[in-house]
């Protein structure tokens, strides 16, 4: 399916070897560019050896790159239309047509925008154009890929890092995607919920300000209201997610509670919270019927901001993603804390959008001035030329 590899040398608990996704013998699938993986294995084996000491074989933190792959809300109708021409991409909406049942290239293209905006649409469109940016960026700099030696995906994005880390099937993990996000769709159509952007100040209290939302609800006769941080983004930036009641509260009182601004999000439900315990069975089930292997490069996952380490602490923590906050922002200082004067590694966002980038330059300006947007719209002639 895809022509990548991700290659990587040893950085924490991660593999120092290439790997292709999708190779042959998971689930029967086999990539147009499997060959590629042989060669990048010896290509990478000629250029550490096995004797050089374990210090030796790292390669500087510049010469290293980070891809980051972004989640829902980042869509647009038109998305992909600057990806056709790049080897395989056809094929990759092809597949996405059998296994999800729709013309999902159509849907990107064309829209509407209303049905590309819903979650069972917009998760899968997402997880595929990302992917599909990779070509672009394997196609325009193959070193970016060789090199790259972490990965990190917001909530849905999160299946698309693991796919390009070798960990997860592309076909398997689409359907692992369409399964997530219809369930996700039915949870959040149960109960009038949402997602309120908040920026704060250094004073804000989000916990308490939670609180007392949650106990305006119950003074409405709300049982068990939600009211939580589901998005830590960036110093000072927050996403609160719940019942509609609690975030109109809020919203009403952003000033007692020191936020500078407010925004309803245009999602349909309170996603990373517990109103999502619902789709985590469905989640879970699907899970344990794909074949999920250690990834080549580190990926960080939104639950702690930690490497996964296993297959099994993949399969538990993407389900926990779905009734857990993403630490973003905890993410990005664990992907680029290092020693004064240490470079940092160059960053590229594979998909639609710049949201990450945006957030990176508010986490890391240091490490944000090595950022870049491997677009999905453009002209690729008006591009290149």
């Amino acid at each position: 399916m895809c022509s990548w590899a991700a290659a990587g040398r040893r950085l924490g608990g991660c593999r120092a070897r290439a790997a292709l996704p999708g190779a042959p013998g998971r689930g029967g699938s086999s990539w147009p560019g499997a060959g590629r993986a042989g060669n990048l294995a010896a290509l990478l084996q000629s250029s550490v050896g096995d004797e050089e000491p374990a210090a030796a074989r790292r390669r500087p933190p510049q010469e290293g790159t980070v891809l980051l792959f972004p989640g829902q809300g980042s869509q647009f109708v038109g998305m992909g239309r600057g990806l056709l021409r790049y080897p395989n991409v056809g094929d990759m909406f092809r597949v996405a047509e059998k296994v999800l049942g729709y013309d999902l290239l159509s849907l990107c293209l064309r829209g509407p925008p209303a049905e590309l905006d819903r979650t069972l649409h917009c998760q899968p469109a997402v997880f595929v154009a990302s992917l599909a940016a990779v070509e672009k960026l394997h196609h325009q700099q193959p070193s970016v890929i060789e090199n790259c030696v972490a990965a990190a995906g917001f909530s849905v994005g999160e299946f698309a890092a693991l796919v390009f880390a070798g960990a997860l099937d592309y076909t398997e993990a689409l359907y692992a995607v369409k399964v997530r996000a219809e369930a996700m769709q039915k949870a959040s159509e149960a109960i009038p919920s949402g997602m309120l952007s908040v920026i704060g100040r250094r004073e804000s209290n989000y916990n308490f300000a939670c609180l007392e939302a949650r106990e305006h609800c119950k003074s409405l006769g709300i049982e068990n209201p939600v009211c939580e941080v589901s998005n830590y983004l960036f110093p000072d930036s927050r996403v609160i997610a719940g019942h509609l009641q609690a975030l109109e509260f809020l919203q009403e009182n952003s000033r007692k509670y020191n936020f500078k601004r407010t925004k309803l999000l245009p999602v349909s439900g309170a996603f990373h919270t517990r109103l999502m315990e619902s789709a985590t069975e469905p989640l879970a089930e699907v899970l344990k019927s794909i074949e999920i292997q250690k990834p080549f490069i580190c990926v960080y996952s939104n639950v702690d901001s930690k490497k996964y380490m296993h297959s099994k602490h993949i399969q538990r923590l993407l389900v926990k993603q779905l009734v857990s906050p993403v630490k973003w922002e905890q993410t990005m200082h664990a992907i680029y804390e290092r020693k004064q004067g240490v470079e940092f590694p160059y960053t590229y966002e594979v998909g639609p959008g710049k949201q990450l980038g945006a957030i990176l330059r508010n986490c890391n300006l240091k490490a944000w001035k090595l950022y870049k947007h491997i677009d999905v719209s453009e002209d690729e002639e008006a591009e290149e030329t």
